[in-house]
């Protein structure tokens, strides 16, 4: 039914790698989402208030902030769709994630709200009026919001939108506590005992829980997370993929919103090699990158391939880091040789999970190194992981 329904309202809605389709298929789901959660909304709120109901009335209201929580949704992907400009030259594309922020604030403030009206209901009880009207708006609000988690994740995965993945963790949220409310209301009227208001604790505590864990997702792109491994390994494939380029290093990618992407990155060429055949190589490496909708800035690197000593001692040295961290690299290694002693010149990529100090890393490399090759001193410069 996704299909057909964004298929039916959504032009080219396969293309989903153009800006503009993309920004179309986030404000249909927002729509719909608003459309659906209005009248559950006041379906709920109607029979809350004629049941007394505290749980179910929270889960009206929780249905509200949802439809307010999606108008922001709506609004973000019309400001992210924007064009780059003067004051914003990489685009307004986190508009998109900031909005997906407010959202999990947003379900924070539910799970608040909730959770305070479930204590006053325990502290002050009240009982709960039963109806079978009850349940059958109840069922058919579980039936509706189970659609549309599968909707919004459906349509977040296939555009790569935290925003829609966000609001389908809500909707399976209201799809636990609208059951919760549901349970409650059956037990107290089978069995005599109330519980709606300890039910609204519960779904309260779930809620926050979630919530606090859509925060954390949605803030890491905004703060600058790692790429995507899957990312990180089409940019090294596609590089090394050209004649001429030995390996590359210092990858650095910047996130400014889904399809605004952005890296540098250094690759190495055979010093040999005429400047002007390994800058073409370059050239077609970031041409190629640039179709895909990546753009990349590579970095030329002449390395020393003629000379066997420089390559074996650049392979010795490689092995001696791996053997401090297995994770460990090195690049841009360098012989300067001189009449008294030779320099070893090179970057060493220090990964996360080795916790020495710069100055005991550049130490303990050069004693190892000088202890195997007197009148050999290092000189290393010590880079960090930026893509994990």
């Amino acid at each position: 039914m996704t299909d057909w329904l964004l298929h039916r309202f959504v032009a080219n809605a396969d293309d989903v790698k153009n800006p503009q389709v993309r920004g179309a298929v986030g404000r249909f789901a927002s729509i719909t989402c608003i459309i659906f959660n209005v009248l559950l909304c006041a379906g709920k709120m109607l029979i809350g208030l004629l049941a007394g109901s505290i749980s179910i009335i929270a889960d009206a209201v929780n249905n509200l902030t949802d439809a307010a929580s999606n108008i922001i949704s709506l609004f973000g992907f019309k400001l992210a769709n924007k064009p780059a400009d003067a004051d914003h030259p990489f685009g307004h594309g986190r508009y998109e994630y900031l909005s997906g922020l407010i959202v999990a604030v947003l379900v924070l403030v539910i799970g608040v709200e909730l959770l305070k009206g479930s204590v006053e209901r325990i502290i002050n009880p009240s009982p709960v009026e039963f109806s079978w009207a009850l349940v059958a708006v109840l069922v058919l609000a579980i039936v509706v919001k189970l659609w549309m988690a599968g909707f919004n994740k459906k349509l977040g995965e296939r555009i790569d939108s935290t925003t829609l993945i966000a609001t389908g963790i809500d909707s399976r949220n209201d799809v636990i506590s609208t059951a919760a409310v549901l349970l409650a209301a059956l037990i107290s009227h089978f069995v005599g005992v109330e519980l709606d208001a300890w039910m609204g604790l519960a779904v309260a505590a779930f809620i926050l829980y979630s919530g606090v864990g859509l925060v954390r997702e949605t803030l890491d792109p905004l703060l600058g997370s790692t790429p995507s491994p899957e990312l990180v390994k089409h940019i090294e494939e596609t590089v090394m993929g050209f004649d001429g380029i030995l390996g590359i290093h210092d990858l650095l990618v910047h996130d400014y919103g889904p399809g605004r992407i952005f890296a540098s990155v250094h690759a190495e060429v055979p010093a040999e090699m005429p400047i002007l055949e390994s800058h073409d190589v370059i050239d077609q490496a970031e041409a190629k990158l640039r179709k895909e909708g990546l753009e990349v800035t590579i970095h030329l690197d002449p390395v020393v391939t003629s000379d066997p000593r420089v390559a074996h001692m650049r392979e010795w040295v490689a092995q001696v880091v791996k053997g401090i961290d297995p994770a460990m690299t090195i690049h841009d290694f360098r012989m300067v040789p001189g009449d008294s002693h030779t320099n070893l010149i090179f970057d060493v990529v220090q990964p996360y999970s080795c916790t020495m100090s710069e100055r005991e890393l550049r130490k303990r490399i050069a004693d190892t190194v000088e202890a195997e090759f007197p009148h050999h001193y290092c000189v290393i410069h010590v880079d960090k992981n930026y893509v994990g």
